[in-house]
């Protein structure tokens, strides 16, 4: 007997609501149905485990049937089936989600745990791509009869029950839409259910594929045609790593699962961390450290989101910590609801506690492998310090573990703690104000004549490159007591770190008066100020130097720090620095004649130039050719 009736819901318009507005993507429909029917298979999993199906079960793989010519797809179970009155439950009464009512019915029980659920309209979103939708149903229950309903996108429907139906389970039939023929595609949905269905718990097929099967009694390969046999394609692994315990896992099964996630990353991570946490949520999963380039970029597919094994996100910006979103893996936790909505769960109070915990788990592993072997840690360092720092800059709690095994590096290469550094300069490079300056370089071989004179003076130097280092820089300033970082071509090597003793000049006032208008016409006047520092003979005669602060916050600027902006459209300026004690600087202010007096200064200033990399185009073509002549 045949049966109509209408859909119960608030509006007639629901249809349109949940195509437009309920999902962003009309793929989703692929994952909805196929995390349905994943549930109706755990579903009898769990009454047979607990006596309440005494049936066989039998194979369980979900079946993915595409049919071109009927213009269907069919994704079919062999789970826990339903009635005809659980269909009128269920199905017509949009919002009734059958999995949260089950989850709440069997909640003491540990396999409870294993419902998807929360799904609530993710049927309805068949009608995303369906003219019409056909369900056929044979419940696990003695007695039941066989039912079948269809539907044609409006709230009315029938309902008929079958006789001669001997298959348990649920078929889904999808009659696709003339607007999402690409849905009749065969790789199309094959991808799809790579993407969301990839690590289901139970095994999905889709059709058949050729393999390479070795015929038994062949001793060697004559036609390799031979070997190709027809098999199921089954499409997920249902058992993947991180729903395993660590303890069964070796060092090699955590890199074949990053391989199965990556398998164009050709590069195996430098660690991993295995997270196992049942309360006060539960989550599981596994994160990887991979070797980070020192550009700074945060990548938006590296970290995958799963919630009970379905495939919720490979976008999980503003979900956990944006420092995070460096690493790779897979976060897998019931807690975080499956709904496709990103401010739904980015605002979810669950999602908030568990990037906080895995933020710790992240510091606390780290310090283990500090603490386990710092040979080890120091070699992988420069290939995870930006991870470190741009989770120094953005996590508060974060910054408060790090700050114990985080790295600086010196120019010789090797590594300190924050303490340790401090223990080490604080003797020799405290100023007069109590404060122990960091010198650093951003670029040893650019700077190295700089960072000569600093070491002739017995001061350490350290490496502070890549693209976070202003921001690092500065965020370490406001953390350590008395400490000031200061690169080392800011100023001369005597007023880096100001001290009592002073050089005695070999130039008296009248004289610097004299030599500056001579000096001053050879540099572009907008870009560099000229300035006379008494300095050790030893010193270079003449050095450009570029004022800490402003150069700082420039390089803020240009990594889009905030309010920076300001700074960012200023150009570059520089000091001229003239040594006052070498002898050359006194040879200039000598010379009668003017043109090579002129042409002596021209030459010591474009050495200084050069040293830093800014001369160049045709002023550097006019140096080579001028001092050509000067040799000859």
């Amino acid at each position: 007997m045949t049966a109509t009736g209408k859909i119960n819901v608030q509006t007639e318009n629901i249809f349109p609501i949940i195509k437009k507005f309920l999902y962003s993507d009309h793929e989703i429909f692929l994952r909805e149905l196929v995390s349905n029917a994943t549930d109706a298979t755990q579903k009898l999993k769990t009454l047979s485990a607990l006596g309440e199906f005494k049936g066989e079960q039998g194979d369980l793989t979900i079946e993915i049937e595409l049919n071109k010519d009927a213009k269907t797809l069919t994704i079919k179970d062999k789970g826990i089936g339903m009635t005809k009155e659980d269909v009128e439950k269920y199905i017509t009464q949009i919002a009734f989600s059958g999995a949260e009512e089950f989850v709440q019915q069997y909640k003491d029980k540990a396999e409870a745990n294993t419902m998807i659920g929360h799904f609530g309209l993710g049927f309805y979103s068949a009608f995303m791509v369906a003219k019409q939708v056909e369900i056929f149903s044979f419940s696990h229950k003695e007695g039941a009869k066989a039912v079948h309903w269809t539907c044609d996108g409006s709230p009315e429907y029938t309902i008929e029950e079958l006789d001669n139906v001997t298959q348990r389970g649920t078929s889904i039939v999808l009659h696709i839409a003339d607007d999402s023929e690409e849905f009749l595609e065969q790789a199309r949905i094959e991808t799809l259910l790579k993407k969301y269905c990839k690590f289901l718990p139970v095994e999905i097929k889709f059709g058949t594929k050729k393999d390479w099967i070795k015929k038994e009694g062949d001793e060697k390969e004559t036609d390799p045609d031979s070997y190709r046999d027809e098999v199921d394609n089954i499409i997920n692994n249902p058992n993947p790593a991180w729903t395993k315990k660590p303890v069964d896992l070796k060092d090699e099964d955590y890199k074949a699962f990053y391989k199965e996630l990556y398998p164009m990353v050709f590069e195996e991570p430098l660690f991993h961390i295995h997270l196992n946490v049942d309360y006060p949520f539960n989550l599981t999963g596994i994160l990887y450290f991979p070797k980070l380039s020192n550009k700074f970029e945060t990548p938006k597919d590296r970290i995958q989101l799963y919630s009970n094994q379905v495939f919720v996100t490979d976008n999980v910006e503003n979900i956990v910590p944006d420092f995070l979103t460096l690493l790779r893996g897979v976060i897998d936790s019931p807690d975080i609801p499956l709904n496709v909505s990103r401010s739904y769960l980015q605002a979810d109070g669950n999602v908030k506690k568990i990037s906080s915990h895995i933020t710790k788990k992240v510091a606390d592993k780290l310090d283990e492998l500090f603490k386990k072997d710092r040979a080890d840690f120091e070699k992988k360092w420069d290939d995870i310090k930006i991870f470190v720092e741009y989770g120094m800059l953005s996590d508060e709690k974060f910054y408060e573990k790090a700050s114990k095994f985080a790295l600086v590096k010196n120019t010789d290469g090797k590594y300190f703690t924050l303490e340790e550094y401090q223990n080490h300069v604080s003797t020799l490079q405290t100023d007069n104000d109590k404060r122990v300056i960091y010198l650093y370089s951003s670029n040893p071989v650019d700077q190295h004549s700089f960072i000569t004179s600093a070491k002739d003076r017995g001061y350490d130097v350290l490496v502070m490159e890549g693209p976070l280092a202003s921001h690092y820089i500065n965020h370490l300033e406001s953390k350590l007591e008395n400490t000031a970082f200061v690169r080392v071509d800011a100023d001369t090597v005597d007023k880096l770190i100001k001290k009592d003793e002073e050089q005695i000049s070999k130039l008296n006032e009248e004289e610097k008066k004299t030599l500056q208008p001579v000096i001053e016409s050879v540099v572009p006047k907008e870009k560099f100020t000229v300035v006379f520092e008494s300095m050790s003979e030893k010193d270079n005669p003449m050095l450009i130097t570029q004022p800490e602060f402003m150069r700082r916050m420039k390089d803020m600027s240009a990594m889009g720090g905030g309010g920076m902006n300001f700074y960012g459209a200023m150009p570059d300026m520089y000091q001229l620095v003239v040594n006052s004690n070498h002898p050359l600087v006194s040879k200039i202010l000598a010379e009668k004649d003017a043109e090579k007096q002129k042409q002596l200064a021209k030459q010591t200033a474009d050495l200084a130039l050069l040293s830093q990399g800014l001369l160049k185009g045709e002023e550097l073509t006019k140096f080579i050719k001028r001092s050509v002549e000067m040799i000859n």
